[in-house]
């Protein structure tokens, strides 16, 4: 656990105890904090009580606090937190502006900042496994999954990859990252933004924390990244900032997990990093060939008859699932979900990779009118269905992928839980019919 001298004898509420809440619950009181603390769960007050003041921040009295610390999932512009804390003149900070600030106490390190629509687990996973490949001491944190402030401080030198959403970064303020990545921007979490504009901007103060001397890497792939870059480009040196241009990487056929054209832009990113980390390509390359991908992202479950079941369902958005589509040729595509808008226009280029489109959940009638000018659609409605109807129709070469384009939540608690019943179907289906698969391996 991450403790700090710069919360002791201060005052702090927090709203919310899943792990990233709970963990800075944990630092600020191992650091001398005084907290009250809330959530609607029992169990998680239960684990702090004696420790803590359990009370909801919106009943009591905050003069005096320095801070309300919020997990991300709290919608900012909805709940009432944000306007009653600003009323006390207390800000709303997450987890990760308590880690900025703990920074200095720390010995000697580096922070890298990767943020963007989709892509960036992939990428920050890839940064981490490069600094180890290089000897470097090295800790995932943020959206990834891993809270960082509940894990150890790393050793002089060592290298802190974070993976940072909109929603985070909403409640970081001075977390100055040694090197800022932003992949792309593409609309996404319009519910909790004024417009995408807003929400582009979100993930644009990144950089704007940083100091000129710090560096700042962008991908090239749409208009909104490049128009960031450009800002940065004109306060920053022009060493300080780099575009990077997948079609200038070589070597993709060599990295069994980094497979598609968005892996090679995840790829390229991460290279341009580990460059301004002072790694050499000699250990880039090598540590992108032995790399294993993240579950639930192009994750290859099942190797049967020819055929390979990919697990994609941490596509959560249509210009997820599009690069997806794009890495192979002959996809028997398992879609739907709570939808987040009401096209797949991301996902248009690579319909000709699709030989069937099998749609599900509350999304299916919708994307099945949208599908069926351009493909064979099989209407579904629920996952199993769809599994066994593309294995039924799936030919040796084939690849049946289940890359919802949407959110989990009219059917699956989480895109995790989600992507576990894909794995779980597929099993069982397969032994059902006596197939025998090949090992599941992680893909990307």
């Amino acid at each position: 656990m991450i403790v700090s001298p710069a919360f002791a004898g201060k005052r702090y509420a927090v709203l919310g105890l899943a792990r990233s809440g709970m963990s800075a619950a944990q630092t600020l009181l191992a650091s001398g904090s005084a907290v009250t603390a809330w959530d609607t769960r029992e169990e998680a007050r239960e684990a702090l009580d004696g420790r803590a003041v359990i009370a909801d921040p919106l009943t009591i009295d905050l003069a005096g606090f320095d801070g309300v610390v919020v997990s991300p999932g709290v919608p900012l512009n909805r709940h009432p937190i944000a306007d009653y804390a600003r009323g006390f003149g207390v800000p709303l900070i997450g987890d990760i502006e308590l880690f900025a600030q703990a920074r200095p106490s720390l010995p000697p390190h580096r922070v890298v900042a990767i943020t963007g629509t989709n892509g960036k687990s992939t990428t920050t996973k890839l940064v981490h496994h490069i600094c180890l490949a290089a000897g470097l001491p090295s800790r995932m944190g943020g959206n990834i999954g891993l809270p960082v402030l509940e894990q150890d401080p790393l050793p002089p030198g060592g290298i802190y990859v974070l993976e940072l959403s909109s929603y985070q970064i909403d409640l970081t303020y001075s977390l100055a990252a040694d090197v800022a990545a932003l992949i792309n921007v593409s609309p996404d979490h319009l519910d909790r933004y004024d417009g995408f504009a807003q929400y582009a901007e979100a993930k644009a103060r990144l950089f704007a924390m940083q100091a000129e001397d710090q560096d700042a890497v962008f991908g090239c792939g749409d208009a909104v990244t490049l128009e960031f870059a450009r800002r940065e480009q004109a306060r920053k040196p022009s060493n300080r900032v780099q575009v990077v241009d997948p079609a200038g990487l070589a070597g993709q056929a060599d990295w069994p997990s980094l497979q598609g054209p968005h892996n090679l832009q995840n790829a390229a990113i991460a290279a341009e990093i580990a460059r301004m980390l002072g790694i050499g390509e000699d250990v880039w390359r090598g540590a992108m060939a032995s790399f294993v991908g993240l579950p639930h992202r192009m994750e290859r479950v099942a190797d049967a008859g020819g055929v390979f079941y990919i697990n994609d369902s941490k596509a959560t958005n249509p210009a997820s699932t599009a690069p997806a589509l794009g890495a192979y040729p002959r996809i028997h595509w398992i879609v739907g979900g709570l939808p987040k808008g009401d096209d797949l226009d991301p996902c248009v280029p690579y319909y000709g990779h699709v030989v069937q489109a099998y749609t599900i959940g509350e999304a299916g009638p919708r994307f099945a009118e949208l599908l069926e000018p351009f493909m064979p659609v099989v209407r579904s409605e629920m996952l199993p269905n769809a599994v066994r109807q593309a294995m039924d129709a799936a030919m040796p070469g084939d690849v049946v992928m289940f890359s919802p384009a949407c959110a989990s939540f009219d059917q699956f608690r989480d895109f995790e839980a989600r992507g576990d019943s894909f794995r779980a179907i597929v099993a069982a289906l397969l032994a059902e019919r006596g197939a025998s698969a090949a090992p599941a391996g992680q893909g990307t």
